[in-house]
């Protein structure tokens, strides 16, 4: 393996040479050694053990290239899920492209507080999931209460054609119901009413400085920001949740960091209560909800 220039510059190129060991690409490899292994195993079609297995195997001219070219689009800041195609949420493998957001282990908390909250008595509860992209959300809801009636909506096609993929992959055939509608929040839903709805709309204000840092640079910018205040969608989605909520239906909307007191303020404008927000495993107030309550009104 050789090393034109500097592998971190935007200029120079990571070059894996044929006949080289497996265990030397790694021993060599430039990346941190979990993205390392990923890749190669990636790129060799090899699973966990066969990495260690055949690790005296020679790379030839072919998979050198591949390999070359998928280091250096790592190296160039690409994220690693939209190079492998996939990422795991929830236990299941989701297939990812650029026209979709990356599943991340923090909306993970969204779909647990979701499930504790879908009425237990009732054999159909219904649950709508705002701007689902690669259908992480609502495909988990789905997975682990088949007995639900799920409806999952996005504005871009081209994320519900993902969408679409991976609910073929991980639902069967068994589950009462799961929906997809390209809309623009809540357009195309009729009178439609749900016992749940969750969400992870665009949050992040408009050119805030991480929109061009990491991984973010390589997503939908649309999925990321409202492209105003970071708050636009929630505005929409509470005060549209008047009209599809079941009277003691649960609103649960995952924010960032530092916007759980205007989310859980934009609730208390309305007919809701039981409103708090909840901490993700970093001990970030990751998501905040309540629940609809027709008859109170708390402005």
């Amino acid at each position: 393996m050789t090393q034109k220039d500097d592998p971190q510059s935007a200029h120079s190129k990571y070059v894996i040479e044929a006949g080289t060991s497996i265990a030397t690409v790694l021993k060599n490899a430039p990346l941190e050694p979990l993205e390392n292994r990923l890749l190669v195993m990636h790129a060799l079609q090899l699973t966990r053990t066969q990495l260690i297995t055949q690790d005296q195997r020679i790379v030839d001219a072919e998979q050198a290239v591949q390999l070359s070219d998928l280091f250096q689009r790592r190296l160039q800041g690409e994220p690693i899920a939209y190079i492998l195609g996939q990422r795991e949420f929830f236990g299941l493998m989701l297939e990812v492209t650029p026209d979709v957001l990356i599943p991340r282990p923090d909306t993970e908390l969204l779909v647990e507080l979701g499930l504790e909250r879908l009425p237990a008595g009732d054999p159909h509860p219904t649950v709508l999931d705002l701007g689902t992209g690669s259908g992480a959300i609502a495909i988990a809801i789905a997975h682990t209460r088949p007995d639900a009636i799920v409806t999952a909506i996005d504005v871009s096609a081209a994320a519900l054609i993902v969408a679409r993929r991976n609910a073929e992959q991980h639902l069967s055939a068994n589950i009462a119901s799961f929906t997809l509608l390209e809309s623009d929040w809540y357009a195309a839903l009729g009178e439609q009413r749900f016992d749940l709805i969750v969400a992870n709309p665009p949050y992040i204000v408009k050119d805030d400085h991480h929109l061009s840092q990491g991984d973010l640079r390589f997503e939908p910018i649309n999925a990321l920001t409202d492209h105003a205040d970071g708050l636009s969608a929630y505005r929409i989605i509470i005060n549209g949740a008047l009209q599809h909520l079941s009277a003691g239906g649960w609103l649960l909307m995952e924010h960032g960091y530092d916007q759980a007191p205007a989310v859980q303020k934009l609730l208390q404008a309305l007919p809701f209560e039981a409103i708090q927000s909840w901490h993700d495993l970093a001990g970030i107030e990751r998501v905040t909800g309540g629940r609809f309550q027709p008859a109170v009104h708390l402005s």
